[in-house]
């Protein structure tokens, strides 16, 4: 599990130079590697960009593991699956080649309001995280999903220059948590119960549509005809849908994290559908395409920050903001009016 050390924190000054944590970091120190992603957590903007800086010296070590994304309706066992399942991993020959390590990263936009679960998420992978092969980290409380996504997606290529060849980032939260994900994953895999009414009900088809395969959990005991009923229901289902761009099937299984049961088989899907999407080019065009993704959201976020931070702009927005709720202007004409004043102003702050 990581490691922390209790006298560096975001308040503190870092005590090491940025050739000093990439050298930790290559060398998978993983007290080191937990430090570098704080600094990326950190509001300081020396911290920010001494992380920048460890980013940009730990690009060309990264990119060589397989990622990915776990999501699914609350109850359906993440956890619970994500311990199974790894452990399962660490037993056979690594995905992507490597040492076999394992890292896993969660997204959990929840926890700006309620403190979310994730703590008691990582404490439930008590033997996954006793295993000196595997990096856990939750997500920072009290953030956006934006802020969360994109440090997650730095942590990644953090963890990859640490010698970690299978990157497994959880969603936690529900909506646009999941898109997040997928931006970030080579692998999206949706997890499903059974028996909870009508199958087809309870997601949306927007992330079905983005699954890459699609597991009924908790197929075991008295559940598993009533799962393998929920699959064959999900297979007709992905029938109706355009056809997914790598043009591989969505594969919909059963499984059971208590028994074991289909965790070989998917632990097999992973490894055809990566081999296929290699030898297609689907693999890179993926990756290819998330980066230009990310790029286009931080210029976006890096565009907002830079016209708010001058006070005329700033202030120009907030007055159209209070002609939209006033009523004096619509919300989508104040908006207009709003830019085009900051525009306007920002050069002359």
């Amino acid at each position: 599990m990581a490691t922390f050390d209790p006298a560096f924190s975001p308040a503190s000054r870092p005590r090491r130079t940025c050739t000093e944590f990439v050298e930790g970091i290559l060398a998978g120190d993983r007290t080191i590697l937990g430090q570098s992603i704080t600094l990326l957590e950190s509001a300081r903007s020396d911290h920010q960009e001494l992380g920048q800086q460890i980013i940009e010296a730990i690009l060309p070590h990264s990119g060589k593991s397989f990622r990915l994304g776990v999501t699914g309706v609350p109850g359906v066992g993440k956890s619970t699956f994500i311990e199974a399942f790894g452990k399962l991993l660490l037993q056979q020959a690594p995905l992507s080649g490597g040492r076999g390590r394992l890292a896993v990263l969660a997204i959990d936009p929840s926890s700006a309001r309620s403190g979310g679960s994730i703590l008691g998420d990582k404490t439930r992978m008590v033997e996954l995280s006793r295993d000196e092969r595997v990096f856990i980290r939750p997500s920072p409380a009290a953030d956006s999903l934006g802020g969360v996504a994109r440090r997650t997606r730095e942590c990644i290529m953090l963890c990859e220059a640490a010698g970690y060849d299978t990157i497994l980032v959880e969603t936690v939260g529900v909506g646009q948590s999941e898109t997040a994900v997928h931006s970030m994953t080579d692998f999206f895999l949706l997890l499903m119960l059974s028996g909870a009414g009508d199958e087809l009900q309870g997601i949306k088809r927007g992330i079905m549509e983005m699954a890459d395969a699609i597991a009924i959990t908790k197929a075991d005991g008295d559940n598993v005809l009533r799962a393998r009923a929920a699959a064959a229901e999900y297979r007709a289902a992905v029938h109706l849908f355009p056809r997914h761009p790598s043009e591989q099937r969505i594969e919909t299984l059963t499984c059971s994290a208590q028994s074991g049961e289909g965790l070989n088989e998917l632990a097999a899907l992973l490894r055809r559908y990566r081999e296929s999407a290699i030898a297609s080019g689907y693999f890179l065009r993926r990756r290819s395409e998330q980066t230009r993704y990310w790029f286009q959201e931080s210029v976006m976020t890096e565009l907002k920050s830079a016209l708010l931070q001058k006070p005329l702009a700033a202030g120009a927005v907030a007055e159209m903001e209070e002609a939209a709720l006033a009523g004096r202007l619509s919300p989508f004409r104040a908006a207009q009016q709003a830019v085009a004043r900051a525009l306007s102003l920002a050069p002359h702050a």
